[in-house]
């Protein structure tokens, strides 16, 4: 085979696994200006002898019975902070809303703040239940915040509101919240008080729910979205689809939440004294396009007359590098690209190292683009050397086919003859650019998923490299292109270079190989009419550089 038909089997081999691996792989994308102060959080820790539980004298003989409601009016208590505005709602201690202040829901002016709590959950998130029900309906009772007012807001500090429930039998029930004002770390502590005459023996349930209908599942072909835990240290995505065959999961679970393509919610469970993850279990749920993960770890036997209390971080924030980094636990693991993880991380800390010292990130990727190509250039030089000697025998190539075209057998001995006698090697022009190829793959998730890119401008018309690029919009409908439709004019600039690119390449003997050669840039072309711009932009900018190195070694080697 010659070097036109490896290289045209490299490409065609590239595209079908890019496609075929996203398609079969990747499966499974107003708080009130009154500021307010809260309660500072108690110095005091909560302790097994505490003094609050002198306040419920036991009722003999009494069994629990289920929660009711004992008020049908219930407050939302809204906090705000510098990075987020919480919405906590009395009913079920669940939080109902949560808008990050950096980050908005689209790049448009006037968008609205980026709400991490979607319409339909209704239940809101990060609510809580015992397993078996020892205080039955919990997740429904109303607690009462120990708060005056229900909007308050800080800028410094941290500051604490608790919530808490009291059945008729006496066990007391506490939700303590503490926010940070530099963080998007929330502690919460939950508190039970047994003042009933019967011990409480049962385990905790903190559910993570989130919407997966037919456009998330979509979605997540190319980014995950859905249920999330790292478990026994180990990153585990759970495809909802999957959850019918598997639901529960055992062992060490540092974390366990629901992820978004940028953003996730996760509850993590403070770690034994001696560091090491509790064992605990997860068990998820899919209907109705609802996907909950329960997080459930047992309790400790609760006595009459005693309490107990559980800490937990919940976190509600951007799946950011920098953000995650700057936290001393495993939840910078949630930042994950899958097969190319270990490719795609260290390029994306080099981007983001890059962006620190030129604050764009268009040119961060052109410049990691130039690095990659560098650190790849000798085979870069490589590969083009072999095609200039490819073309040196083309003619004596093709005289071999045209005289043996009809045994087959003949003309490869003649051609294998050939390549010995100019000591030429066809697969070394194609080899180089298979070993890139992992390299690719990589960039092209982590520039899919990095949130750094999320909105990020780089010149003129491309004001987002994480959407498609698109100058003007139209108001009409594109074939095969997602909205929102307009001219894609990096991509055609990308494809333009890839048609300039195979003109500089040797031509094949093969007329009809020639011309399906001539048919990729437009493939391509369509292929990333809907890739990010930052894809398209590291595309564009690697084609260009590809194109000046094969030129000078046309030139050297001529």
């Amino acid at each position: 085979m010659d070097e036109q038909k490896r290289l045209l089997l490299a490409v065609v081999l590239s595209v079908v696994v890019l496609v075929g691996y996203q398609t079969f792989f990747v499966k499974p994308p107003d708080p009130n200006n009154q500021p307010q102060q809260v309660q500072d959080r108690s110095t005091d820790q909560v302790q097994e002898s505490s003094p609050y539980v002198s306040e419920y004298k036991t009722t003999p003989g009494v069994v629990p019975q289920p929660v009711v409601p004992q008020k049908k009016n219930y407050r939302i208590i809204s906090v705000s902070t510098p990075l987020y505005n919480i919405a906590i709602s009395e009913y079920g201690a669940a939080v109902k809303s949560l808008e990050l202040k950096k980050y908005r829901e689209t790049n448009k002016k006037g968008s609205p703040l980026k709400q991490l709590v979607l319409e339909q959950l209704v239940s809101g998130t990060l609510f809580f239940d015992l397993e078996g029900q020892s205080v039955p309906g919990l997740k429904d009772a109303v607690y009462t915040a120990k708060v005056n007012t229900s909007k308050t807001s800080f800028s410094e500090g941290e500051k604490t509101i608790e919530f808490t429930f009291e059945t008729p039998q006496g066990i007391v029930v506490k939700k303590i919240f503490t926010f940070k004002a530099d963080s998007y770390m929330i502690d919460c502590d939950i508190v039970f008080q047994n003042g009933s005459a019967m011990p409480l023996n049962d385990s905790l349930v903190i559910s993570t729910p989130g919407f997966y209908d037919e456009e998330t599942k979509k979605r997540s072909r190319f980014a995950f979205e859905g249920p999330v835990v790292f478990i026994n240290d180990e990153y585990t995505a759970i495809k909802p689809n999957d959850i019918e065959d598997k639901n529960t999961y055992h062992g060490k679970i540092d974390w366990a939440g629901y992820t978004e393509r940028y953003f996730m919610t996760a509850v993590m469970p403070k770690k034994k004294e001696d560091g090491t993850a509790n064992n605990a279990k997860l068990k998820l749920s899919y209907a109705n396009d609802m996907v909950i993960n329960n997080y459930i770890q047992k309790m400790d036997l609760l006595e009459p007359g005693k309490q107990r209390s559980y800490s937990f971080v919940f976190y509600m924030g951007p799946k950011s590098q920098k953000v995650l980094g700057q936290y001393d636990n495993s939840l910078k693991k949630a930042i994950n690209f899958g097969f190319f993880n270990v490719i795609a991380k260290p390029l994306l800390i080099t981007m983001n190292t890059i962006h620190d010292v030129i604050p764009n990130y268009g040119i961060a990727i052109i410049l990691l683009t130039i690095l990659i190509k560098l650190i790849f250039w000798p085979l870069g030089t490589k590969s083009y050397k072999s095609m200039n000697e490819m073309k040196k025998v083309q003619p004596l190539m093709m005289e071999i086919r045209e005289k043996y075209k009809d045994d087959k057998q003949k003309m490869n001995q003649e051609t294998m003859a050939l390549y010995k006698t100019y000591k030429v090697n066809p697969a070394s022009g194609c080899l180089p650019l298979l070993v890139q190829m992992p390299i690719f793959f990589a960039l092209y998730r982590m520039l899919y998923q990095a949130i750094e890119l999320r909105h990020a401008p780089f010149v003129g018309w491309m004001s987002d490299l994480s959407a498609p690029d698109r100058l003007f919009e139209f108001n009409f409908a594109i074939p095969m292109m997602q909205e929102p439709y307009g001219i894609p004019m990096l991509t055609l600039l990308m494809g333009a270079s890839f048609l300039l690119q195979q003109k500089m390449t040797p031509t094949a003997g093969d007329p009809m190989q020639a011309k399906i050669m001539m048919l990729m840039p437009i493939f391509m072309t369509v292929l990333f009419i809907n890739f990010p711009a930052g894809l398209v932009l590291y595309m564009f900018v690697n084609n260009i550089i590809s194109m000046g190195q094969q030129y000078y070694i046309q030139k050297k080697f001529s």
